[in-house]
């Protein structure tokens, strides 16, 4: 009888440990997965609470054919600050992406809710004829068609 009871306590220790090593590893995953799910949540509110609109009035010269230079004045209309950097803003005027940009907050420091930059694309040889250029802040994008 005695040798029983020790195979079966044998096999219940065998079987704890075999279960404590399955539940280390849910936990793990299940660790691994509400953070990735909190990190994506703090993306999408990111992303949600940007809003922005290219105020330019498409009827003013945009395009500066001696400088040859495009202007937007784009206001942020979300609930959150954007910096005012080219590295957090994107633009592509007619479809080809552009990285000599600049921004100047037109009416204060930062780029506050309400307040407007002045978004100048350097270097760009323009023809006569229609275009269009596109601003995209944390997947919020916005196209401004205008004519040179």
């Amino acid at each position: 009888m005695a040798s029983v009871s020790a195979s079966h306590l044998i096999l219940f220790i065998a079987s704890m440990v075999i279960a404590a090593g399955v539940a280390g590893t849910f936990t793990q995953g299940v660790s691994r997965l509400s953070q990735g799910i909190e990190d994506q949540s703090l993306e999408v509110s990111e992303e949600v609470r940007t809003d922005i609109e290219v105020i330019s009035d498409a009827g003013s010269p945009v395009y500066n054919n001696s400088s040859k230079d495009v202007t937007l004045l784009v206001k942020n209309t979300g609930t959150s600050d954007i910096p005012p950097d080219s590295r957090f803003v994107e633009i592509l005027v007619d479809g080809e992406y552009r990285t000599n940009v600049t921004l100047t907050v037109v009416d204060g420091e930062e780029w506050r809710p309400n307040n407007v930059v002045r978004i100048v694309v350097s270097d760009i040889n323009l023809s006569q004829g229609d275009h269009r250029a596109k601003v995209i802040v944390n997947g919020d994008e916005e196209v401004f068609a205008f004519r040179v």
